[in-house]
């Protein structure tokens, strides 16, 4: 690992073979606790993904009066509890709880305080507690529009109508869907601006008639009327947007990589990975034993809206920077509100490496030129620790800032890397 807060990230020397697993979705894993905290009865999560993230939101729906029990099949969840007195809602930095736990607290009768990482503090959630006030929620912010805040909850939300701008995040919307079977009256939600990550939305959707809800939808319009929840046990496919280093190594390398257990339909989107490595040149196969890519002969540069798949967006530019010519990123300017400035970061730290690329109003432009050793700083964001370990597969002498970071979404990431690397 070289330094405690450092890693020497390996450089492939010969092409690539092997199978991988990775871990549990996080925005699947998040979104069942939360259903199944709204739920009638108990619910088995099965598989879930196992890192700070979701160690995080187990915290908070508990605080919020649900119980967490961990079995040998995955987590089973107690439906909330209402209660009295002052409670803490630990948020680290992650924008799942900060997001989707608020409606749970405006819920019941406890006064919930929200705090987390300096981080969290810089990322938005105006929209978000502003809609919850318009559907009857208290909420204390000092009119910060951020963390920390605290909802007094009062029995219960009534809900109804309410427009919301979710540009900055599909979460603001989630985070009222998914809520919404348990408001008096449910909720109709009508959208301003253009939000991103469409598969997330599809995603809430799809979970909410699993456990018996009613989602409709009519464009920019979502109404959730009341449901009562119950399913007795969910299983969560592997997440595929932390398979991404994995799924274009051989793009770089040469050689097959198969990610077992890829799902033959789902919501995610990272299974738009598949029609990039067949846009690049590779071979993507998708059978019963899982996801298996093979490497081509060239990298063509390329044009990409990444809109709807914004997460992908570190992985997919260290992956550009090895093209045959100059690409270029847009639709992702929300990407500036993340763990930190996404956009900022690549753009710094891959020409701190002797790259050229520059940050737009709304992505990146990628102009490959060669690389050298150095150190790779992260930012506290898991996406960019993966971003530095595809680079230093062909550039000798990465040093990547903060490893342990990744344990948000890919606890032992840096170990399954080195196996498939050497």
């Amino acid at each position: 690992m070289g330094e405690e807060n450092t890693w020497a990230a390996p450089t492939a020397t010969d092409s690539i073979d092997a199978d991988v697993r990775v871990p549990g979705s996080k925005s699947i894993t998040n979104r069942a606790f939360v259903l199944a905290a709204l739920s009638d009865g108990a619910t088995l999560v099965r598989e879930p993904l196992d890192s700070r993230d979701a160690r995080l939101m187990l915290g908070a729906i508990d605080v919020l009066g649900a119980a967490s029990t961990e079995t040998a099949d995955g987590v089973r969840i107690e439906p909330m509890a209402d209660g009295h007195g002052e409670v803490d809602v630990v948020l680290g930095n992650a924008g799942t709880v900060a997001r989707f736990t608020p409606p749970l607290a405006a819920l019941g009768s406890r006064t919930v305080r929200f705090d987390g990482d300096p981080a969290i503090r810089r990322r938005p959630v105006a929209p978000l507690l502003e809609a919850l006030r318009t559907l009857g929620a208290h909420i204390d912010d000092e009119g910060r529009g951020t963390v920390p805040f605290t909802i007094r909850g009062e029995g219960g939300l009534r809900g109804g109508s309410v427009e919301i701008d979710s540009s900055a995040s599909s979460q603001f919307l989630s985070a009222l869907l998914l809520s919404a079977p348990a408001f008096e009256r449910g909720v109709t939600v009508r959208l301003r601006g253009e939000t991103p990550s469409e598969p997330h939305i599809a995603m809430t959707l799809d979970m909410l008639r699993r456990f018996g809800a009613a989602p409709e939808r009519d464009g920019t319009e979502f109404h959730v009327p009341p449901a009562r929840l119950e399913l007795d046990s969910y299983t969560v496919e592997p997440d595929l947007s932390s398979a991404a280093p994995f799924v274009v190594a051989p793009l770089l390398t040469g050689g097959r990589i198969r990610v077992a257990g890829w799902p033959a339909e789902t919501t995610q989107p990272g299974d738009w990975l598949r029609d990039l490595v067949r846009r690049l040149g590779g071979d993507a196969v998708l059978d019963a034993d899982g996801l298996t890519v093979t490497g081509g002969d060239t990298l063509p540069g390329a044009v990409l809206d990444l809109h709807a798949v914004g997460e992908l967006t570190p992985v997919v530019t260290a992956l550009l920077c090895f093209a045959d010519g100059p690409s270029e990123i847009r639709g992702v300017a929300h990407l500036r509100g993340h763990e930190t400035d996404r956009l900022a970061a690549l753009a710094t730290e891959i020409s701190a490496l002797g790259g050229d690329v520059t940050d737009t109003e709304d992505g990146l432009r990628i102009r490959p030129t060669p690389l050298r050793g150095g150190t790779f700083h992260t930012y506290d964001d898991h996406r960019l620790v993966m971003a530095g370990a595809v680079l230093a597969l062909r550039v000798p002498g990465i040093t990547v800032e903060n490893p342990a970071t990744v344990g948000k979404t890919f606890p032992d990431f840096v170990q399954r890397w080195e196996r498939v690397v050497r």
